[in-house]
């Protein structure tokens, strides 16, 4: 979904992409219109300035220098073909690195990371989202859900890092998004059922990978970090809107393992999510994973420990 400032004039095409835009648009708006008249000081309450929610400053952060340090020389232990229109899983052990590397053609991926001895433990993405941004890149660190809550791996290259964000507000590596799904399709499409949704994907590569069925499988996955996707929020509706990924064959993102990870992955159906997903239409792509031995570990590592909070609630 393109998504276009109608108020931003420096184009001079602007106009009648507006007026194509509005054409396009449903009859029904996404908002009501406010049926409430604005109070007398009603700017002032806008003018508020924002207050960021989680200052990061004692933040313990990842010390890159060391990380990257270890990177040259390390040892191709593995490799996991992830198809299109599908998933698969692979585990990491602590100390080690992977990367997701777009092999044949753009295409976006949808992670979940899981803790290999406790399934429980996974990834949290609104965490993730709170304590780093919309998008993740260089340096960044992934967090587990509670009680756990520690970091479980650390982004340490981005081949995509210089995309930074766009006009639109668009970034690549979000952890807004919560993955396609037969739930979603089936109530925005009539009842259609579609099977190759990365939240299906994902559900099967789980029960394959752990000897699960799919009703025990399927609790376990849970919102994603949607690896090369390029995303952002509309200025008019704030909308989540999707745009061609700028991932090419070669590109890469790459991780350190904090502790020991199961990994599951789905190729989106959506290809690079230019146009829609949840269908067959889009040109799908593979994409590949690859681990990564380190000679070493990096200096003063240690695995992070399980959050310390007390789990006394005022009690």
């Amino acid at each position: 979904m393109a998504v276009i400032d109608l108020n931003d004039d420096r184009d001079g095409d602007r106009g009648g992409i507006a007026a194509a835009i509005l054409m396009n648009r449903t009859e029904k708006p996404m908002k009501p219109t406010p049926i409430t008249a604005p109070p007398a000081d009603a700017a002032a309450r806008k003018a508020v300035r924002p207050v960021v929610c989680y200052p990061t400053q004692s933040l313990p952060r990842a010390d890159l220098s060391a990380y990257r340090a270890v990177r040259d020389g390390m040892e191709l232990v593995g490799t996991v073909v992830v198809p299109p229109r599908d998933a698969a899983c692979w585990t990491v052990p602590a100390g080690h690195f992977f990367r997701i590397v777009s092999t044949e053609g753009a295409q976006v991926g949808d992670l979940n990371l899981f803790n290999a001895n406790d399934l429980k433990e996974r990834l949290y993405t609104g965490k993730t989202r709170a304590l780093n941004g919309t998008h993740v890149g260089l340096g960044d660190q992934l967090f587990s859900n509670l009680p756990y809550l520690r970091p479980i791996a650390t982004i340490t290259h981005d081949t995509l890092d210089w995309y930074g964000f766009d006009e639109f507000g668009g970034s690549v590596h979000d952890v807004i998004g919560t993955r396609c799904d037969p739930y979603t399709h089936n109530l925005l499409s009539a009842g259609d059922h579609y099977h190759h949704c990365c939240h299906s994907n994902l559900t099967r590569a789980l029960a394959k990978a752990t000897g699960m069925t799919l009703p025990e499988a399927e609790p376990h996955i849970h919102d994603v970090l949607n690896v090369f996707m390029c995303t952002g929020f509309s200025r008019d509706t704030g909308q989540y809107f999707m745009k061609a990924s700028p991932v090419r064959p070669g590109d890469y993102l790459e991780f350190f393992a904090e502790i020991d990870l199961l990994g599951c992955m789905s190729a989106c159906p959506g290809g690079d999510c230019s146009s829609e997903h949840s269908s067959d239409a889009a040109s799908c792509h593979p994409l590949l994973v690859e681990i990564y031995k380190p000679a070493r570990l990096p200096e003063g590592w240690r695995a992070p420990a399980i959050n310390g909070y007390d789990r006394s609630h005022g009690c």
